[in-house]
């Protein structure tokens, strides 16, 4: 195709980041909160530090502490990139790059449909179904890594199509590596992408050689540039946890193995979450919460990933280009993920990290959908079924309805269920604070600590998992003065604090705002 075409894909793929970053004033959940306010902290010249936190996992000790403990840093480096840029330390600068990432995806689809098809019309709706993602619209112009993964990805099978057509430069291997390590820099589970590749360097190697010594040498080879390719990204960022924690990878993250459910994400203190809690839960409750987050994962894949209407002809595509070799590489990968999302890490998985990691897939699944519509219509053809403009008509219906879908879901998203979580009102909450004397010091109690600190500049902390004692214990250990709770996302355990907030011996009953209740914590 043309460059001019690939421009005009590129002009396009703003249109609607663009249109509908102007009803999203807020980032929104606490990934987004959290990506930007990294950026703010590393715009403002404090690198990667935090005045506030959002888990326990890794046991924090006081504030500031060190950030990007359990998310990676690439998408708070793009937004601080934003702020650099322009001076400033809006959310509007902060998330131009990310909507500049998200007009990139559609003509990166069209190339690598074109790869696929050698065909403009097919390459084009690829691009249409890219512009027009249905569940992933209204999250790819916002500060998270759901365009850095469709990036990434979209980039992994067009560099995989030039390995499987001329796979002994090695150097051409080093490629993938470096791809690999910026989506590790984006998402932890952008490992996987290293191990993929790991394989496929031993699958090429296994066709390429004819004897064991030419494969072992030449496996070793392009490991090696693989992996160099990966460390060109990634050692920095090792350096820095190595130099921290005495590790590469930061401490905490493997404790959201042993959850029992979601909540205990934010357990004070983390290390009560242990193997030997885990497996006392009996195989019965464990089993269960991977039945459930089964559940979950299927319908993601199903409505997410597959957007609905695309998923049969994804499928179908899958099925045709079974022996294609990119086509087995993204069948495996989903297959991992969802094993993974499922069975290790059920409740991060079904609460939205197999929707976040599966982005890396999307080029690929819009790129196969028309080409499993076309292959269905022209089955039904050789049967005496529909006319010779069949294949145009199908097409331009399957586009109609994707575009209806993706106006649903946005307009559901920012209008029905309103974008944010509550963040909105956090200003006002904070203007009740200072007017109870709250000095700039005061640490707040808060469900989403990331969204208050941007609201507010206040340091705060994230709700434990745990009753009043285990908040009195972690109001003690960080200075906390002032505990906020919402109606909305109130734990069991703290029920009765929020239906009967009065007389409290430790929690002085100050305010209410929109059904959210201010305490000041008496120790």
């Amino acid at each position: 195709m043309s460059l001019r075409t690939y421009i005009l894909l590129f002009l396009s793929g703003l249109i609607l980041p663009l249109v509908i970053a102007q009803f999203q004033p807020i980032p929104g959940y606490l990934d987004s909160d959290y990506y930007y306010a990294g950026g703010i902290q590393l715009a403002t010249g404090k690198g990667f530090t935090e005045p506030y936190l959002w888990n326990y996992l890794d046991d924090p000790q006081s504030l500031p502490h060190p950030s990007h403990n359990y998310w990676m840093p690439l998408a708070s480096i793009l937004a601080a990139l934003g702020m650099w840029v322009t001076g400033q330390a809006t959310y509007a600068v902060a998330r131009i790059p990310f909507i500049l990432i998200a007009a990139c995806i559609p003509p990166l689809t069209a190339a690598l449909a074109w790869q696929f098809s050698q065909r403009r019309d097919l390459a084009i709706t690829s691009a249409i179904l890219a512009i027009f993602s249905v569940y992933h619209a209204p999250f790819v112009g916002v500060t998270d890594n759901f365009s850095l993964f469709m990036l990434f990805g979209g980039l992994y099978f067009l560099v995989t199509t030039s390995l499987i057509t001329n796979p002994n430069l090695s150097r051409n291997w080093l490629i993938p590596g470096i791809l690999a390590g910026f989506m590790t820099l984006s998402r932890t589970d952008g490992l996987l992408w290293l191990g993929l590749t790991f394989l496929f360097a031993i699958w090429k190697a296994r066709e390429t050689t004819s004897t064991l010594t030419q494969f072992t040498n030449y496996s070793l080879r392009i490991t090696l540039f693989i992996f160099l390719g990966f460390l060109l990204v990634t050692s920095p960022w090792y350096a820095r946890n190595f130099n921290l924690y005495g590790s590469i990878m930061a401490p905490g993250g493997s404790r959201a193995l042993w959850l029992d459910n979601y909540d205990q994400t934010f357990s004070f203190p983390a290390s009560q979450l242990t193997l030997q809690s885990f497996l006392s839960l009996g195989w019965k409750e464990i089993l269960s919460d991977r039945l459930w987050a089964l559940g979950n994962n299927l319908q993601s894949g199903f409505a997410a990933h597959g957007a609905i209407i695309l998923f049969p002809f994804i499928l179908v595509g899958i099925m045709k280009y079974r022996r294609d070799e990119r086509v087995r590489l993204g069948a495996i990968a989903w297959l991992i993920l969802f094993v993974v999302m499922t069975l290790v890490f059920p409740f991060a998985g079904a609460r939205g990290a197999f929707f976040h990691a599966g982005a890396s897939l999307q080029p690929l699944w819009w790129t196969l959908a028309p080409l499993g519509l076309e292959s269905v219509v022209a089955s039904a053809r050789k049967r005496g079924l529909f006319s010779d403009q069949a294949q145009v008509i199908f097409r331009s219906a399957l586009v109609l309805v994707v575009v209806i879908l993706t106006g649903f879901v946005v307009w559901l998203r920012l209008f029905s269920l309103g974008w944010g979580e509550g963040e909105l009102g956090y200003p006002k909450i904070e203007r009740i604070l200072v007017e109870e004397g709250a000095a700039s010091s005061d640490v707040v109690i808060v469900r989403n600590p990331v969204g208050y600190y941007i609201a507010s500049s206040r340091s705060a902390i994230v709700i434990p998992y745990g009753d009043e004692q285990t908040m009195l214990a972690l109001a003690r250990q960080f200075g906390a003065r002032y505990l906020i709770l919402e109606s909305k996302a109130v734990l069991p355990q703290l029920k009765d604090l929020y239906e009967n907030p009065q007389g409290r011996e430790h929690f002085n009953y100050l305010d209410e705002f929109d059904g959210t209740r201010i305490y000041e914590i008496i120790q």
